[in-house]
């Protein structure tokens, strides 16, 4: 399977949950191009790329440790 048939569309609260920041939060880091933007799949759902979102948080943890 290739990459995005395995790259789950996530709700803001999946997103709140990996990420550890208020849903608020997220929209600011966004708009400020510090964290994966969302995509509207249809009607007015909002979704992230599980991929995206778990490449931010492992990059914020990289961070840490250098």
């Amino acid at each position: 399977m290739t990459d995005l048939m395995t790259d789950r569309l996530l709700r803001i609260a999946q997103v709140m949950e990996i990420s550890g920041l208020s849903k608020a939060m997220i929209y600011r880091l966004e708009r400020e191009g510090k964290f994966p933007r969302h995509c509207k799949p249809g009607g007015a759902s909002t979704r992230w790329s599980e991929r995206e979102v778990r490449e931010w948080h492992a990059a914020v943890l990289a961070n840490r440790a250098a």
